[in-house]
């Protein structure tokens, strides 16, 4: 990787927060004061601070169902993709759009899952059998 994407965003409690991208998501914590802490989102830096999350609208379509907008993800390569999956369902998340398959057998393959952490903030998480296919047409 030859860059590293930087997203700040708020949540209302960094301590809720802490454990929902570290424990849950698995996120490694990184430097923090009072009103901010950073993880490492799968290799790319957040930063969340105090405030209130930006709204969002459920105006994205994916398959058949409306998805938030804005939102941010990841995309992982499969095997990493199934592990974030597996925690997630393992820790009861309300999915916005569960663990599956779209594209299959066609260019673009990929798996997905939406949900929100627990202020909100929509995310999306994609799998593909390679990175090398995820701009594939």
């Amino acid at each position: 990787m030859s860059s590293i994407f930087h997203l700040a965003f708020n949540v209302r409690d960094l301590d809720v927060a802490r454990h929902f991208y570290g424990h849950v998501l698995g996120c490694a914590e990184g430097r923090s004061t009072a009103t901010w802490v950073d993880f490492d989102f799968f290799g790319h830096q957040i930063s969340l601070h105090l405030g209130e999350p930006f709204a969002t609208a459920d105006t994205g379509r994916v398959g058949d169902v409306l998805v938030p907008m804005p939102h941010f993800g990841i995309v992982l390569e499969l095997p990493a993709w199934r592990a974030l999956a597996d925690r997630l369902e393992a820790a009861g998340t309300d999915f916005v759009l569960p663990p599956q398959v779209r594209f299959e057998h066609a260019p673009g393959e990929q798996w997905t899952l939406f949900f929100r952490d627990p202020f909100g903030n929509p995310i999306e998480a994609k799998g593909f059998r390679s990175l090398a296919t995820v701009y594939d047409t």
